[in-house]
């Protein structure tokens, strides 16, 4: 019995994230939402992201209201945009989708911000794959949150990925390992065509679209605000 009610809402939640964003739009709302994340988690002085976590920064990425949820077990599943440091600024951002589950006995619908922080050459190139699985092909690990994080190194030896998440205005790291991220193939063809793959865009390759700009300001200004504390 468990494993069907399992199987109905995982099936019902990928339905749901399937509908959620399938056209320009959506991709465009979905951008400005992330930029309002990005802009909330760093206004609270000494609970955002650390500055050094964000100078160590290859990418970051950003699920505006991720939904979780369950009946006897918990899921989760939303849909994202990305951005990775090139020579020439923030690249224009990919989309993706993250999926995952776990049992634990809980009741009901959540949904949470989610940032993810890759802060190696090894999780960059997961990202730029279009799909791989967190603790798995890519290590990951709840990120520090605070002022500075210097004191303690384990965030910058032991994960490829930090992640956050934020929930009725807490911000906190996430332990998000099991999960699956993949490519986003209705947003970026809706945006970049179907001949535009993800290593592109993060590469730089790809100019940003007029509609990704509130993100990637954000993204640029999260570092001088974190600079500024």
């Amino acid at each position: 019995m468990k494993k069907i009610l399992m199987l109905a809402f995982v099936m019902s939640l990928a339905t749901f994230c399937r509908a959620a964003d399938t056209s320009t739009d959506a991709t465009t709302d979905r951008l400005a939402m992330a930029g309002q994340v990005i802009n909330q988690v760093m206004s609270a002085p000494d609970k955002g992201i650390p500055q050094e976590v964000l100078d160590h920064a290859k990418c970051i990425a950003v699920v505006p209201h991720m939904i979780k949820g369950g009946f006897i077990f918990g899921a989760e599943g939303g849909r994202g945009v990305a951005t990775c440091r090139t020579a020439n600024g923030w690249s224009a951002p990919a989309f993706f989708a993250i999926t995952g589950g776990s049992w634990g006995l809980q009741i009901g619908v959540e949904g949470v911000d989610l940032v993810m922080i890759v802060q190696n050459e090894k999780g960059m190139q997961q990202l730029l794959s279009s799909k791989f699985q967190l603790g798995a092909d890519a290590s990951a690990a709840a990120g520090p949150v605070g002022r500075h994080a210097s004191a303690d190194t384990d965030w910058k030896m032991n994960a490829e990925i930090l992640t956050y998440s934020r929930a009725k205005g807490a911000f906190a790291g996430l332990d998000l390992s099991g999960s699956a991220v993949r490519r986003d193939d209705d947003s970026m063809n809706a945006v970049y065509g179907a001949e535009v793959g993800t290593r592109a865009v993060l590469a730089g390759n790809v100019p940003p679209s007029p509609q990704a700009q509130p993100f990637l300001d954000a993204v640029s200004n999260a570092k001088t605000e974190a600079a500024a504390r």
